[in-house]
């Protein structure tokens, strides 16, 4: 025990962490979080979260997530009305289970499923095991039927709370040792697990009577002396002790943790973290849209492979982008070659690169353009740095790329076609001809999804972290704007843009073609609304005053009779 009271954790620790149990929490907290198809992940998320920050604060070499496997457990077969109080499992906690699962395993954490005994047992004798070794264990759990298992050698965390639980942490919070927790629990009854317990007796008599005899065999020692004890209904107790043995005998069973479970061989010096299977931790967090962690794991993986000075594997995703044919254009000579093999192409990929988001003050600073996957090109035209290398003019470009761009017969293909539209109107170039739009696609394709911009986008699609604005231009106060960004940096990141959003095209436009409803409303609808939303937010729009002032009358007027009247209780119930 530390000087001010809070429990140390040795180094190096060997975790337990009843899963079963911090399944259900993290179900039932919010936030109640779902993937674009609707499916259930916030229990997912809350474990899996909770993983990682126990990995990353006691960096364990040794750590098992357990949980109950399907089916009774011998309880059952002791007690018939065993949980059998519990409403069944929800639905959308159940489709949780195996995602969950695959994920543990995937972060190269070992999973225990034991038949017919329950976590706890598990747990219990692991912690036996361990403690029978000289081994410390920390058990991470939320349920207090775990207290009973703490001692010299075993600790209790709530993650959730985030307080740790050693001897004297057990008798601050129950008032009883932790060798007392069984006839604790057994005299109380548990409603959750259906455990009868003694009739009538609640927390504060258990404690009193815990307090006064030590236990529930020195009561059946000397039931009269259980009389005499200070608490209401003592006198009446003897009797009710005599009258209920077998059912209390029954509930410390019940309530009892074991620590002999066979469990095939499985010792605590076996249950090695190993490395993450990368790939697999891609797919279910791309499944999940665990987009924060899945940038993460590609990250590393890009990281790694570059420290190995190797390249990565065939089928790595965070690998699948290579800058290797990306190419600056600064001549006229490649400018007009780029010009010749995009005017005989049916479509390419177009992105400006400006010096604010704000379209009604961005400058332009380069455009890049895109033919097929892993081609693309920068065309940088008012980089402005110190020592800034010759660019070509800004107007010759424009100029050149106008007919281009106004050409309804080439395809142009964008994420965000209006910012970029907004960019050309203000030198005097209207764009035509857009095919497709990689964020309306994605709206129409999946309108429920919470992001559509192209960094998540590519995450969930292709499984690549694109670099972002970030990574070349800082951050905060002292970030820099386009035009001061070096070509070296500026170069790859605008190139990059438009070959994901080819990418992001090709993806797209297949799902969404799969669907004619929804193919219909991309291109009869949201691409053919881009330009007229151009020209509106460039030239507004004409209203009449007449027209307007009878709404706004008529609005008032019905506000005000609604707030004279009682709510209707459907809207009550909107509210």
């Amino acid at each position: 025990m530390a000087a001010n009271n809070t429990p140390q954790v040795p180094e190096n620790p060997f975790i337990l962490v009843d899963g079963s149990s911090y399944l259900f929490r993290a179900f039932y907290a919010p936030p109640h979080l779902t993937n674009s198809a609707g499916e259930p992940t916030g229990a997912i998320y809350g474990v899996v979260n909770m993983l990682r920050s126990l990995i990353k604060k006691y960096k364990p070499s040794h750590m098992a997530v357990v949980f109950d496997a399907k089916g009774k457990t011998f309880r059952n077969d002791m007690y018939e009305a065993y949980k059998a109080n519990r409403p069944p499992m929800p639905d959308d906690l159940r489709s949780q289970i195996a995602p969950l699962h695959a994920i543990v395993k995937a972060l190269g954490l070992p999973l225990l499923c034991i038949d017919n005994v329950e976590a706890d047992d598990v747990i219990g004798t692991l912690a036996r095991q361990a403690g029978d070794q000289g081994r410390f264990t920390l058990i991470s759990t939320g349920d207090k039927d775990m207290a009973q298992l703490v001692n010299e050698h075993v600790m209790l965390i709530n993650t959730m709370t985030d307080t740790l639980l050693d001897e004297q942490g057990v008798v601050d919070k129950y008032g009883v040792q932790p060798q007392q927790i069984i006839d604790y629990l057994a005299l109380m009854g548990d409603s959750s697990d259906n455990i009868p317990g003694l009739p009538k007796v609640g927390e504060k008599t258990a404690l009193a009577m815990l307090q006064g005899m030590g236990s529930i065999d020195a009561m059946y020692k000397d039931p009269d002396a259980v009389a005499k004890l200070e608490f209401r209904g003592a006198k009446s107790m003897p009797d009710k002790l005599r009258e209920h043995e077998d059912i209390l005998l029954l509930s410390r069973e019940l309530a009892t943790i074991r620590l002999d479970v066979d469990l095939d061989g499985i010792k605590p010096e076996g249950l090695g973290i190993t490395d993450p299977d990368r790939e697999e931790l891609i797919r279910l967090y791309k499944e999940c849209e665990f987009r924060r962690w899945l940038d993460e794991v590609l990250q590393e993986g890009a990281v790694t492979e570059q420290a190995a000075g190797k390249p990565a594997p065939a089928d790595s995703t965070a690998a699948a982008i290579s800058h290797d044919n990306y190419h600056v254009i600064t001549t006229d000579d490649e400018l007009q070659k780029w010009l010749t093999r995009l005017e005989q192409a049916d479509a390419f990929a177009f992105d400006t690169e400006t010096t604010s988001l704000n379209y009604m003050e961005a400058e332009l600073v380069g455009v890049s353009v895109a033919l097929k996957a892993g081609e693309a090109a920068y065309i940088p035209v008012a980089h402005d740095y110190p020592g800034a290398p010759d660019q070509l003019d800004r107007k010759h470009v424009l100029d050149a790329f106008k007919p281009l761009l106004e050409s309804e017969t080439v395809g142009k293909i964008g994420q965000n076609l209006k910012y970029d539209s907004h960019i050309l109107r203000r030198y005097g170039i209207r764009l035509a001809g857009i095919k497709n739009d990689t964020m309306l696609a994605s709206y129409v394709f999946n309108s429920v999804a919470s992001r559509h911009d192209m960094d998540s986008l590519s995450l969930q699609y292709l499984g690549h972290r694109p670099i972002s604005f970030e990574d070349v231009a800082g951050k905060g106060a002292k970030q820099l704007t386009f035009n001061q960004i070096g070509l070296e940096q500026a170069a790859p990141y605008a190139a990059e843009d438009a070959d994901v959003t080819l990418r992001l095209h090709e993806k797209l436009w297949a799902a969404v073609n799969d669907v004619p409803s929804l193919m219909k409303v991309l291109q009869d609808i949201e691409l053919p609304l881009v330009p007229i939303l151009v020209d509106m937010e460039q030239r507004g729009c004409k209203l009449t005053p007449s027209y307007w002032q009878n709404k706004v009358t008529k609005l008032r007027w019905n506000w005000r009779n609604l707030r004279s009247k009682p709510i209707p209780s459907q809207v009550k119930s909107l509210i």
